[in-house]
């Protein structure tokens, strides 16, 4: 494309071109006006010396016209693998790129949208945000339009016109016949308490404006624990109890109906973090020793724990004479403690407790039938415990997990992990235990047991066993056989960890999930699907997936301590995963919770109308409302000025631009060379010519 035009360049500053010229000019239209003779040729002359000093230039440019930018945004969210949409989208794509390919003045950009990796950008469909970044670069004047492939549920449209002066379109890909249904969470906290009942709400919504009855199932972690009746369209109530610390999934579930879009949507998710009431601890000390501060300490610094103390400060041997009412003494309410509240308490300890007729023997079996049934006994064992006052002796034999031999060693000695305490979650890891010798100092108390029950974790001198873990009935048993823990409390030959390992001790007697032997977890980090498996075996195998889809997976656990196996997989989908390792399994939700993407899958036309009539654009259906399959039917694309309608009935417009980027420039000046100095001469020469006759 050529284009015409002149230039001026002048060959002076035009401050001095007007200095020299205005009085020149103003003398020859002074004689011009008195009719002088000549004036006319001086008129003339000073025009061509103007037109010199100017120095007029004509310009050829060749200029190359640029192309308008069409963008064409294709929806590839999950919600457009359902039915015929994906078979729709491509062939619509196909479709448009060859009618687009026919015109030389249309730069066309393909983006798809909905197909990143990163979770967040999976869960919404976002195509205006993808068709500002197809256009970033692009000047106003520029961008001829765009066009939108997708199911019309789009997360992020405007409510208005976008921010370009160009039409959009949107081509709907399903049918306007679609139905579906699909049930959500109204109100799920976040939180509750453990063994108490949480009150949430739901709705059933169906597209058919039922009003009948639906069965909802519902499940905690996995589990069915009830089937509600629920009524479509109303909201209503749900009361679960929560069974455990931590997390935990509650789902809802309906039936998929006859001809139903998608049952994607028939579940709804709802994490809940389990959050125990105030664990209650018994601590009996039979005396007062240096380590009993050592355990109240530690159970008083724990906000989550409602502590009761007793020390046995005055045996019912020990007669003085002294009135009781001249004692400052509590007497130690016995038939409260381990009758009547026994069951509330979640642990119970005995610091160096020997049997002195404080408790009737009697009271000893009951604590034996509360471990049976679920409860949680500690004994921290001093010499007492290879007395003959031993609470050994007692009924509480049946509980303990190992009986005295009536020894007791006195002799310094580095407090280890066994084996099998390096892999035990209560021992594992524990702070320096990683040299040799273990990085804390000495005890110097062991008090000999034989045949112990239950796990040995650590070990005293000669190898003998320190701390027993066991497991009796229901509930659990734990037993230090040391009363020299107090020795890392006070820094002895720079301490050790007593808080650690103290408290291990008690939340894995009192059953804290963390802290299980084997235990299998799994969680979505993103769309990375992370497993780590707890075990005291030395290969869990490997564990099995099914996929929100249904689809079966296998992965591989590799050892990443003693005692713990860890294993991903990046997955695809966003939904409910189910994980299993032996007889073990758990649930993982990978991605956002109930996310928008699969909130409502009917196609629609109704959330795109706003924005493309603002600018002028349409909307419209691929396939025809009386087509079941999926053909699609393209509307025909004309270019149009900025000024014209930018659809019709079966077209739709695309706006062409009249920007061009140069490429050369010829140029030709009028007074330059021999012609221009000819011309000069020539005025100047008839001026004096004219003066001379």
């Amino acid at each position: 494309m050529t284009n015409w035009s002149i230039s001026f360049e002048p060959l002076i500053s035009w401050p001095l071109l007007a200095l020299a010229l205005v009085p020149l000019a103003l003398l020859a239209l002074v004689g011009l006006w008195f009719r002088q003779r000549g004036s006319v040729f001086r008129f003339i002359a000073l025009v061509a010396l103007a037109a010199a000093l100017f120095n007029p230039v004509f310009l050829n440019e060749e200029r190359e016209p640029l192309k308008s930018v069409v963008a064409l945004i294709v929806d590839r969210s999950q919600s457009q693998d359902i039915g015929d949409r994906t078979k729709q989208t491509d062939e619509a794509l196909a479709g448009l790129q060859q009618r687009l390919g026919r015109f030389k003045q249309f730069d066309v950009r393909v983006v798809e949208a909905g197909k990143s990796e990163a979770a967040e950008e999976r869960t919404e469909t976002r195509l205006f945000g993808a068709l500002e970044g197809a256009f970033r670069d692009v000047p106003p004047s520029r961008i001829g339009g765009a066009i939108m492939i997708t199911d019309g549920e789009v997360h992020d449209a405007p409510p208005a016109a976008p921010d370009f002066n160009a039409p959009l379109h949107a081509l709907i890909t399903g049918n306007d016949h679609e139905k579906d249904r699909r049930i959500r969470f109204e109100n799920a906290p976040r939180f509750g308490l453990v063994g108490k009942p949480l009150d949430m709400t739901y709705r059933v919504i169906s597209t058919e404006n039922e009003t009948g009855p639906v069965d909802v199932r519902v499940s905690v972690n996995g589990e069915q624990v009830a089937v509600e009746h629920a009524t479509v369209g109303q909201a209503m109530p749900l009361q679960v109890t929560i069974p455990g610390a931590g997390r935990n999934i509650v789902e809802l579930a309906i039936d998929r109906e006859p001809g139903e879009l998608t049952d994607t949507n028939n579940r709804a998710i709802a994490l809940i973090d389990g959050i125990r009431e105030n664990l209650r601890v018994l601590l009996v000390s039979g005396e007062p020793h240096a380590g009993e501060r050592t355990w109240r300490n530690l159970l008083k610094s724990d906000a989550s724990v409602d502590l009761v103390h007793f020390t046995i400060l005055r045996p019912p041997e020990k007669q003085d004479g002294t009135p009781i009412n001249e004692l400052s003494l509590i007497a130690f309410p016995t038939r409260e403690l381990f009758v009547e509240k026994i069951k509330d308490f979640d642990l119970i300890i005995f610091d160096r407790y020997q049997h002195r007729d404080v408790l009737p023997i009697l009271y000893y079996d009951y604590i034996s039938e509360y471990v049976e049934k679920g409860g949680a006994l500690l004994i921290a064992a001093g010499p007492e415990y290879a007395g003959e006052s031993s609470i050994a002796r007692t009924p509480l034999m049946s509980a303990l997990p190992a009986m005295p031999t009536g020894e007791v060693v006195d002799k310094a000695f580095y407090p280890r992990l066994t084996e099998l305490g390096q892999r035990h979650p209560v021992t594992r890891g524990l702070d320096g235990s990683a040299t040799e010798p273990p990085h804390w100092s000495r005890w110097f108390r062991t008090i000999g047991v034989q045949n112990p029950e239950g796990a040995v974790v650590m070990k005293g001198a000669d190898n003998r066993p320190l701390l027993l873990l066991d497991r009796k009935g229901e509930g659990r048993v734990g037993m230090l056989l040391s009363d020299q823990g107090w020795l890392w409390a006070r820094g002895f030959e720079g301490g050790g960890p007593h808080v650690q390992l103290y408290r291990r001790i008690a939340h894995w007697l009192m059953k804290e999930p963390e802290l299980e032997e084997e235990r299998l977890t799994a969680d979505g980090r993103g769309m990375v699907l992370e497993i780590r498996r707890q075990t005291m075996a030395d290969d869990p195998g490997p564990a099995q997936i099914i996929t929100p889809s249904g689809k079966t997976l296998t992965v591989k656990l590799e050892k990443s301590e003693p005692g713990v196996f860890l294993g991903s997989v990046e997955t695809s989908e966003i939904g409910l995963y189910q994980v299993a390792n032996g007889d073990l399994t758990a649930l993982a939700h990978v991605g956002p919770v109930n996310a928008p993407e699969f909130a409502d899958v009917i196609s629609t036309e109704s959330r795109l109308k706003a924005p493309a009539e603002a600018t002028g654009g349409s909307v419209r259906r691929l396939a025809p409302s009386t087509a079941l399959g999926s053909d699609v039917t393209l509307p025909s694309i004309v270019p149009v000025r900025s000024a014209g309608a930018a659809s019709g009935n079966d077209w739709i417009g695309l706006r062409t631009t009249d920007d061009s980027v140069l490429k050369a420039v010829s140029r030709v000046p009028l007074f330059g060379g021999f012609l221009g100095l000819g011309l000069l001469l020539l005025a100047m020469g008839s001026m004096w010519y004219r003066e001379g006759r």
